[in-house]
């Protein structure tokens, strides 16, 4: 069983991993021996990042499953090929329980890494690194802080994945009996608590820094920052409907006749948890800002204000090591969403595999109008004719080409949506096209140079995510590719905000105080704050004073804020909206039309399929079959 360790050997699965940065690229040489792997401090630094190695890739489309795997954008690739990407099987309900698992992280397969190795090797770490002759004490303590945070981290990633899981916070020795090996999962509560202490453990020992100072080699090494952070999410998500008293699963137990889901709780139990919630975000924000984070903003005079609000959007995600990003994934390159985000057709009439990234046109409505509300609820926005032609001015000339014919669907917006995306009749900024007065277009209809070409650029949809994309990333027209590097944003100081604003609502705090992290946010955005906006535009002034209105206005706001970030993927499972957002149609609009008229119709590319069973993974069959007291999740056999 993967449980059983045997502890003489050491089992290292990070060869291959391909890093930026030059002190993740160390591993192992397949040490034998725990005696070599710890009788120097480079053996036992190779061993330190051989568990940073476990981090899940976040911005690889096969090892982050909240990147295809929602409804926020598909690829072409996979049905030009019947599927290869892991996520696009769970987009389409073709999850397996099986040895086809997609993501698998309980085991490793499919696209995911196996987190229980990387637990196994933490325990491993934190037993022996005390016995390395050359080090100081104070190093091997913050390697040791570094390692508890990770086996944490890892504990969390696979609760969120698969609700309770067995916790491992020692390693079995290589005599256990079988039922010693034979463990029970772990109630949901369990989990979570265990998951706090041990984070908390980590902060109360004051081994970490606050921040790194050697940024050249150790940007990415765990600071108390991130923790505090870390711990912050990992109380949002034990306080949200999915893992706080789910009545889903009442009556659901394993053969102790244990429920491991927890469903019962009062409604005081519940508010208790989103107390916790919103004080752990309120200490890591004010932890944060002490250090000297901030809201990202882009500023330059050469430009106007239109391509500076962009700038500010684009680069507070895509600009290595900015004021906002609390913790950022360096082990790869951010290279194959770049080339995924990009229209072929725009830099190369050769080459494979550009642009394949298709954002639904669900996804493109979720962004708000100009004045800050839902395309649906602007008394001055036209919901029924958004998809009539308009043909652009001068006055939208950096938004959208002067004198092309679009959608109404792409006009008077708000800047995230120019900034995040692109769609016929849009413009492209940077990528070497810096002349705001003089800027890239994109035109995407049949025989234009946007259209798909080959079966290797389709992009079903005519809506590209722009964001993934960094403007200092340029390509030639021979299809030479000049990338500016960038870590993906696994936290973001936005984001932070955004949960506190949340845990404040749901404990009943007044609006008043909830709104000033929302309106932070649209204000880099350049909407109005959120009272102005639905007060004046919509025929809901007030909306935002009830908890009910003002969730909904949170959720929003982390949907449009956050897209296509591998967020919105586990925010609406967490909320428990997923079993109606997943239900809806894919959509996009007819690509390979070359006129308005047939290019502009919504086109169903599929039909989303969602169940209660899918909120969680399946508990692999081999890992049942291997241990009986493994209970099966709700739903799955």
């Amino acid at each position: 069983m993967k449980t059983i360790i045997k502890t003489l050997f050491l089992i290292l699965t990070a060869a291959g991993l391909i890093s930026c940065a030059k002190y993740l690229d160390i591993v192992p040489d397949n040490v034998a021996t725990l005696d070599h792997a710890f009788n120097t401090r480079i053996a036992a630094k190779q061993f330190l990042f051989t568990c940073y190695s476990y981090l899940p890739d976040v911005q690889s489309p096969e090892g982050n499953p909240a990147l295809w795997g929602g409804d926020e954008m598909t690829t072409y690739v996979n049905y030009r090929s019947n599927g290869h990407i892991h996520s696009w099987y769970i987009q389409r309900h073709n999850q397996d329980a099986g040895t086809s698992q997609r993501c698998n992280f309980w085991q490793g397969t499919n696209g995911g890494k196996d987190l229980y190795q990387g637990i196994r090797d933490c325990n491993i770490f934190l037993e022996n690194i005390d016995l390395v002759p050359d080090m100081e004490q104070w190093e091997k303590d913050q390697w040791k802080a570094e390692v508890t945070f990770l086996k944490a981290y890892f504990h969390f990633y696979l609760t969120r994945m698969y609700g309770p899981i067995p916790i491992k916070d020692v390693n079995l020795p290589i005599d256990a009996e079988i039922d010693e090996v034979r463990v029970y999962r772990n109630t949901l509560d369990e989990c979570f608590d265990y998951i706090v202490k041990t984070l908390d453990g980590v902060l109360a020992g004051g081994k970490l820094p606050d921040t790194i100072t050697n940024e050249a080699a150790e940007r990415g090494r765990i600071t108390n920052g991130i923790v505090k952070a870390v711990k912050a999410e990992v109380l949002i998500y034990a306080a949200s409907p999915l893992y706080n008293g789910n009545a889903d699963y009442v009556n659901y137990v394993d053969n102790r006749g244990v429920e491991i889901f927890c469903p019962n709780k009062s409604p005081e139990e519940k508010l208790a948890r989103w107390q916790a919630a919103a004080d752990a975000c309120a200490e890591a924000i004010e932890f944060l800002e002490g250090q000297g984070l901030s809201l990202y903003t882009y500023s330059n005079k050469a430009y106007s204000d239109d391509t500076n609000r962009k700038m500010s959007i684009r680069l507070a995600f895509s600009e290595p090591w900015n004021s906002e990003l609390i913790w950022g994934y360096t082990r790869t390159r951010v290279q194959v969403l770049q080339v995924q985000a990009v229209p072929r057709g725009f830099y190369a009439a050769t080459g494979g595999y550009m642009g394949n990234a298709s954002v639904s046109m669900q996804m493109a409505g979720k962004f708000y109008t100009k004045n800050g509300v839902p395309i649906d609820e602007d008394v001055t926005w036209n919901y029924s004719d958004r998809f009539a032609p308009r043909t652009a001015t001068l006055a939208e000339g950096r938004l959208i080409k002067s004198g092309y014919t679009t959608a109404s669907f792409n006009f008077d917006r708000e800047y995230r949506y120019y900034a995040d995306l692109c769609f016929d009749g849009g413009v492209w900024f940077g990528s070497g096209y810096v002349d705001e007065n003089n800027p890239k277009y994109i035109e995407a209809k049949s025989g234009q140079v946007c259209a798909h070409t080959t079966l290797n650029d389709f992009n079903l949809t005519g809506f590209w995510p722009k964001k993934w994309m960094n403007p200092n990333t340029t390509v030639s027209t021979s299809n030479s590719w000049s990338y500016t590097n960038f870590p993906f944003p696994i936290m973001r100081l936005s984001g932070l905000y955004l949960y506190y604003a949340e845990a404040l609502n749901e404990c009943g705090a007044n609006y008043e105080s909830v709104l000033p992290w929302i309106n932070a946010i649209r204000e880099r955005a350049g909407i109005p704050d959120v009272a102005t906006s639905w007060d004046t535009y919509t025929n809901s002034p007030g909306k935002y004073k009830t908890q009910d209105g003002l969730r909904e206005i949170i959720h929003r706001e982390r949907t449009i804020e956050l897209a296509f970030e591998g967020q919105r993927f586990w925010d609406v499972r967490r909320w428990k909206e997923a079993i109606v957002e997943y239900n809806k149609p894919f959509t996009g609009w007819t690509t390979a039309g070359s006129t308005y008229e047939t290019y502009y119709a919504e086109e169903l590319i599929f039909t989303q399929q969602f169940e209660v069973k899918d909120y969680f993974w399946p508990v692999p069959k081999q890992e049942i079959f291997a241990n009986p007291n493994t209970a099966q999740n709700y739903g799955w056999k």
